[in-house]
């Protein structure tokens, strides 16, 4: 008689229970009851092992909401929406990322150590930094934050071979992307910083100008450049619609990102001098202005170099060998890998709109002498509030157990309903987050598979993917943007804005004097008469647009 016992029937809700079983065993890959919380701690992106390898070793990680919060969430959601004031739109770094709530940073070490103990004495500190936390005044106001030691040691191995670090953010949301105390910890190795405000073609020229303005204020030695992978000439159509939604249709067929690659490569030049020869760099970017790529074709993978993660020992050596080496950090979804991209002029890392797509510390080789190490998504401890943080794209969409709160966030600081032109699903005056989402559902017609009702969470999915893509948009204000909204709106540096955005151009670069050299711009895609007006900026034709590549 076979060892196994005879199979006995299964019913398909039996099969239904054990997949579900399977799945939530797959997802709480971590379970802890440190601290006083108690919370799971989940993975949001598993995936299936192949080959044996284990391919959620760069999983993220985050604390697991309990059923209480969410019960209480849902039951909010029915609660009317409360408009707030523009001044409620500004926010400063400085509250969400407090003095002496600092990232996880490297601990000592001597080459007496082997690696077996490197890594022991690295996950024993990376546990006393968690318990830390968890006995902080900051613990229950915390929102998601990278758990997984091995992102965090990506991170450090960039901070220890980078001469220069570029610091990617949105800036729609700079200012809860900006970490002053990874700033300070750069500035305290002797090396550069760069910030990369990104995806300036979907705000107000006014907001970009006054957050370069307050962050190189507030953090001295900073240089600002600004960067969008979307100008014009890699758009078709218009960039909005009546109601105000902002909408960017790609090109299939696309070309290099020159304008922001300009403004990187000065700020670079300005930083290394004549240490390092960067007229490769300057010959990449004329060369490839006009040569058009296939956005959507494969990776050069020949072109990239992986390397796995390691605790092995690094020595820095600035500006080795004569090559300059830019490490690339930032949130999830920042559009790192679009930067890249932009930048080379070609697909060399994969794209996708899953927050830590990217897993691994990749070296890319834009010239023979300058490479870019990109780290993988990485969100840092802070009090920036959850919400802000899902419509940063910190979090996947398609994994969030309760979207109201979320919903609520944005209907309170948008008019939905008339961006989305809908009706109130019960005809009331009175607006819910609950209501946002099932009058959604009934114009897009979403319903339920089985009962034909209001499909109420695929409805906010959807707003909150057109809020993450900049459809819907979304941007928070520096402090004190409000009272000053006048001079930001006619400051001499709008000039850039159009020239980065590449919607018009002019002959030659504007300002070529020291203090232009810093500046950049973004744009507005909703293309108001009142914001083109303010601008100052004459329209001129797009041939002209590169001239001032010529004079390098």
């Amino acid at each position: 008689m076979p060892q196994a016992g005879r199979k006995t029937p299964f019913s398909g809700k039996a099969k239904k229970q054990q997949l579900q079983s399977k799945k939530q065993n797959k997802t709480l890959l971590l379970s802890t009851t440190s601290g006083e919380s108690g919370q799971d701690v989940m993975s949001v992106n598993y995936q299936p092992s192949r080959g044996g390898r284990n391919c959620n070793r760069y999983a993220l990680k985050f604390f697991r909401e309990s059923d209480a919060e969410l019960k209480m969430k849902k039951e909010d959601a029915l609660k009317a929406l409360n408009p707030v004031a523009e001044t409620e739109l500004e926010v400063d770094p400085h509250v969400y990322f407090p003095e002496d709530l600092a990232f996880p940073k490297r601990p000592p070490w001597d080459f007496s150590m082997s690696p077996a103990q490197l890594d022991a004495q690295e996950h024993k500190y990376f546990t006393e930094y968690i318990n830390s936390l968890q006995a902080t005044e900051y613990w229950k106001q915390m929102s998601y934050f990278e758990l997984n030691l091995e992102t965090w040691r990506q991170l450090w191995r960039v901070l220890e071979m980078c001469d220069i670090l570029l610091l990617i953010v949105d800036v729609r949301f700079a200012g809860m992307m900006f970490p002053p105390s990874l700033y300070k910890h750069v500035m305290e190795q002797q090396k550069d910083m760069i910030l990369v405000l990104n995806k300036v073609d979907l705000v107000p020229a006014a907001a970009v100008v006054a957050w370069k303005k307050y962050l190189t204020e507030t953090c001295p030695g900073l240089r600002v450049v600004y960067f969008t992978s979307c100008p014009g000439y890699n758009l078709s159509g218009a960039t909005s619609d009546k109601a105000g939604l902002l909408v960017r249709r790609r090109r299939g067929r696309q070309r290099m990102c020159a304008e922001g690659a300009t403004r990187l490569l000065e700020a670079c030049g300005e930083l290394v001098g004549a240490r390092v020869d960067l007229g490769s760099w300057e010959k990449k970017i004329r060369e490839e202005t006009d040569v058009e790529f296939d956005y959507d074709d494969q990776a050069e993978v020949g072109e990239t170099i992986l390397q796995e993660a390691d605790t092995s020992y690094y020595k820095h050596e600035k500006y080795k060998n004569g090559v300059l080496t830019i490490g690339c950090v930032g949130q999830p979804n920042v559009g790192k890998s679009s930067l890249m991209n932009a930048i080379m002029g070609r697909k060399v890392v994969s794209v996708s709109k899953t927050p830590g797509h990217t897993k691994h510390f990749q070296t890319i080789f834009l010239t023979p002498q300058v490479r870019l190490c990109d780290c993988p998504g990485l969100v840092f401890p802070s009090l920036v509030p959850r919400p802000v943080q899902i419509l940063m794209g910190a979090y996947p969409i398609a994994q969030l157990r309760e979207p109201y709160t979320t919903i609520r966030y944005l209907g309170e600081r948008l008019d939905l309903p008339s961006l989305l032109r809908m009706e109130h699903p019960e005809h009331d005056d009175t607006w819910s987050p609950r209501d946002i989402c099932d009058g959604w559902a009934k114009k897009k017609g979403y319903l339920t598979a089985k009962a034909a009702r209001l499909d109420t969470y695929r409805a906010a999915n959807s707003l909150l993917r057109m809020a993450l893509d900049g459809k819907i948009c979304l941007w928070l204000r520096p402090p004190g943007y409000a009272a000053n909204k006048g001079s930001f709106e006619t400051a001499d540096e709008l000039k850039y804005v159009k020239w980065v955005q590449a919607l018009t151009s002019q002959s030659a670069q504007p300002g070529r004097g020291p203090a232009a050299s810093e500046s950049s711009g973004d744009t507005d895609t909703q293309t108001d008469a009142d914001d083109s007006d303010s601008s100052g900026v004459e329209d001129i034709a797009v041939a002209n647009k590169f001239a001032a590549l010529g004079h390098h």
